[in-house]
């Protein structure tokens, strides 16, 4: 899959998921190019898993490679993969672990809600989603190469956006009601002026002529 064709794909479902839980939508288009190589991984095809999150998933799971750091040394192991029915089903889950962390800490992730896509590159990492210690850098190279901080959406900017667009049309609206009501008053003036005439006409007095021709003739019978 092309890149554009993949974020195509994937920003609908990261921008709603924003708009709900406050994830932001560069952040999940990041993680999921990263992890997925642009959707073309095997745990993709396999588990239609975009973020390597590991475990068992609502579709049982898959066993991959996978590379690990331990400081800054890599290492392959095997790791159990959650898998799904769907990609909009692995975004969710992707969602449902930020939110709710782990059970032994439950808010290692909540640095990322609402956070600029800086802020959220680091914290995710920081709350230990991965152990590459040059994971912040690599989504951040990612979001800034192909503009996915423009999903980001921002709950007071949107409404401030409405709010502007409403005055604007309210604007737009209170002059076209002024422009009509300025035609009304000239369509009733023109009408008084019309009736006015027609009434001046109906008072001018009618002039009959007589015969005169014919007044003669009799006469010079």
């Amino acid at each position: 899959m092309k890149p554009l064709e993949f974020i195509a794909r994937l920003a609908p479902i990261a921008v709603a998921d924003m708009r709900q839980y406050g994830v932001p939508a560069s952040l999940t288009l990041a993680q999921a190019i990263l992890e997925s190589s642009w959707g073309t991984s095997g745990l993709v095809q396999q588990a239609n898993n975009l973020f390597g999150i590991k475990g068992t998933g609502p579709a049982g799971s898959v066993t991959m490679k996978t590379t690990e750091y331990r400081g800054q040394t890599p290492y392959t192991t095997n790791a159990q993969f959650r898998k799904y029915n769907s990609w909009n089903e692995s975004v969710a889950d992707h969602t449902r672990l930020i939110l709710n962390g782990t059970r032994d800490k439950p808010q290692r992730y909540h640095g990322v809600l609402w956070a600029d896509y800086k802020t959220a590159a680091t914290e995710i990492w920081r709350g230990g989603y991965a152990t590459d210690p040059n994971y912040p850098q690599k989504l951040i190279s990612i979001i800034e190469q192909y503009a996915l901080q423009q999903y980001d959406v921002n709950p007071e900017e949107e409404e401030r956006m409405k709010i502007e667009e409403l005055t604007a049309a309210l604007s737009q609206t209170q002059e076209q009601v002024n422009q009509l009501s300025a035609t009304v008053a000239q369509l009733n003036k023109r009408l008084q002026e019309v009736e006015t005439g027609r009434f001046a006409l109906e008072k001018v007095p009618t002039c009959r002529y007589s015969d005169s021709s014919s007044t003669a003739g009799e006469s010079a019978q």
